[in-house]
């Protein structure tokens, strides 16, 4: 049969499934597999701490006590996305949350205020490398390394070297509390009550998700592209509903939902609906995956690159703020190394090296499974050169499989 269609003749779209590479290997496999990762190694220090590690409890910690390293990683994939880098987070963690102490304990600015003021501070310090950056044409790489010393000194200057402190309980409501029980408690048999808010929440949450994942399938074959078979997608979503109310349930059983949670998950919506979404997100990949091609499909490059900045910034700042209520007082050390858990919850998640690729919720899944592996391995009793020998094989591994899939894919063309 020729494999020509002649004048007149239709042709029929390919089957509905998932894409092959070579060898039948999906090419969205570098996408899922982080979550299969992500499945593994909760499974596997859950057996190891005898189940200490789901406990409702160890949950609700897990996600607090990471809290300030996910906005982080919010923000710093765009910044991977667009091709950049920033080496400077750690000390405008420090800086941002500095302010904010001088602000509200040193001179009593009313907390709302200090709060604005601290995200109009890392606005500012964003555009001061971003502009160096996007429109003096220095590398990120020099640029933020500079920012890094800069801020952390001006860190030490505002500070005067000292810890300041207390915060108001509104603040630290924010980094350390929780919801309140709105409605009320629910028995669940043996497991005991819990918040029936948080479950109403979780269930509309996972409502909302397959809902939306549908409607993409519809779309998707409607327009004649290539499906995940309806097995397939079933799985998916079954999984996504059991761990998302698993994670309810246990945070209901607890304290109910920490506001902190909310943040990040209105962050996560946000960013998610702004690369997905937007024309500012298309230009972001465009820049990334090749800005001389962007830039000539009109692209102004150099304005994407400077909002990536200030908006770092900004993201900077709420994990400045959220750090600092949480252990209530602002420090001369904070935000020490932040910067690379945030590039490595980035590369984690699927971010790619070059730049070009990366989603939000895959930065977030990588921020979890640094802080997965840090729980797990503080309730084993394990050394912090161990953890940090384990985190550095996890980054290792999760670049080298960024770099395996791009050479299949070539191989496959």
């Amino acid at each position: 049969m020729s494999s020509v269609a002649k004048a007149g003749e239709s042709v029929s779209p390919p089957a509905a499934g998932p894409p092959k590479g070579r060898r039948g290997l999906p090419v969205n496999l570098r996408q899922s597999g982080i979550y299969i990762a992500f499945a593994i190694i909760v499974a596997l220090f859950a057996v190891l701490t005898d189940g200490q590690l789901l406990s409702p409890g160890n949950i609700s910690n897990i996600i607090v006590q990471n809290s300030y390293i996910l906005i982080l990683a919010i923000g710093m994939i765009l910044v991977i996305i667009g091709g950049h880098i920033d080496l400077s987070v750690g000390s405008v963690v420090a800086l941002t949350g500095a302010i904010a102490a001088v602000l509200m304990v040193n001179h009593d600015v009313p907390w709302p205020l200090a709060l604005l003021l601290t995200l109009l501070a890392g606005a500012a310090i964003g555009a001061w490398q971003g502009y160096w950056i996007a429109y003096f044409g220095i590398p990120a790489f020099i640029v933020t390394l500079g920012g890094m010393l800069m801020f952390r000194a001006l860190t030490l200057t505002v500070l005067d070297n000292q810890r300041i402190g207390p915060f108001p309980d509104d603040v630290r409501t924010i980094a350390n509390g929780f919801l309140s029980g709105y409605l009320g408690n629910i028995g669940l048999g043996f497991l005991g009550g819990a918040d029936l808010f948080t479950l109403l929440v979780a269930l509309a949450l996972v409502g909302g998700f397959v809902a939306l994942g549908w409607r993409r399938r519809q779309a998707r074959i409607g327009y004649g592209q290539q499906v995940d078979p309806i097995a397939v997608f079933a799985a998916k979503n079954a999984l996504a509903v059991v761990v998302v109310m698993f994670i309810a349930v246990q945070l209901a059983r607890f304290k109910n939902l920490p506001w902190v949670l909310v943040l990040l998950g209105a962050l996560a919506l946000a960013y998610t609906t702004l690369t997905n979404r937007s024309v500012f997100g298309r230009r972001i990949y465009a820049m990334g995956g090749n800005p001389l091609a962007a830039r000539l499909s009109g692209v102004n490059v150099k304005s994407v690159s400077f909002w990536l900045f200030v908006n770092m910034g900004v993201l900077s700042a709420v994990a400045g703020i959220v750090f600092a209520g949480r252990l209530n007082q602002a420090g001369p050390t904070a935000g020490n190394m932040f910067e690379l858990d945030a590039i490595a919850a980035a590369f984690i998640g699927g971010a790619a090296v070059q730049g070009g690729v990366g989603r939000v919720i895959g930065a977030i899944t990588g921020g979890l499974i640094m802080g997965v592996i840090n729980n797990g391995m503080s309730l084993l009793g394990a050394p912090s050169e161990r953890v940090m020998l384990i985190k550095g094989l996890v980054l290792l591994a999760a670049v080298a499989f960024d770099v395996w899939t791009k050479r299949r894919s070539g191989a496959a063309r």
